[in-house]
């Protein structure tokens, strides 16, 4: 991919999953901080930051490095800025609203090894959310609000740009 500013940029998305074994965690625990190893997260996190290239190697990515490459972590999950340690390491911060309703029949639309129990969306999934969004607006993080009820090409489209631009006003 070409950046905005003319430098190929290499992304990294999809950042190992971070759930702690069931075992660790009840299976009403997937909202909650405490069902990730967030520390594992934080190393890996600071190891690409220490070196992009060499990241993307160890994890079976093959790259050719250039001295005028950009590198982009992406990092998704509505828990990510509940973690204090985690937060000043993104300069990019994104939140994806979406209505209740429109939540509720997303989840339901989903398909699990293990179905969601009933009541499980109102009596915790939507709590959570609701929760943690909070709690990173009462800890002042910085994020661009996105609207979740537009489709995933504008949000990609919305995200893209404001990297971008980011990129350039950077450089």
């Amino acid at each position: 991919m070409k950046s905005a500013t003319g430098h190929r940029a290499t992304v990294t998305a999809g950042v190992q999953p971070f759930s702690l074994p069931p075992r660790c965690r009840s299976s009403w625990a997937l909202e909650v901080l405490e069902s990730l190893d967030m520390e594992a997260m934080l190393g890996t996190v600071q190891a690409w930051r220490s070196s992009p290239p060499k990241f993307a190697r160890a994890h079976g990515v093959g790259v050719r490095p250039s001295p005028s490459d950009t590198h982009v972590l992406l990092l998704e999950g509505f828990l990510l800025y509940s973690y204090r340690p985690l937060v000043p390491l993104y300069s990019r911060r994104y939140f994806l609203t979406v209505p209740y309703e429109e939540c509720k029949w997303r989840r339901s639309t989903r398909s699990y090894a293990v179905p969601d129990p009933p009541g499980l969306f109102d009596g915790h999934v939507w709590p959570m959310y609701l929760k943690y969004k909070q709690e990173m607006e009462a800890n002042g993080v910085e994020v661009v609000y996105l609207d979740g009820t537009r489709s995933r090409e504008e949000l990609f489209r919305q995200v893209l740009e404001d990297i971008q631009n980011s990129l350039l006003n950077r450089s």
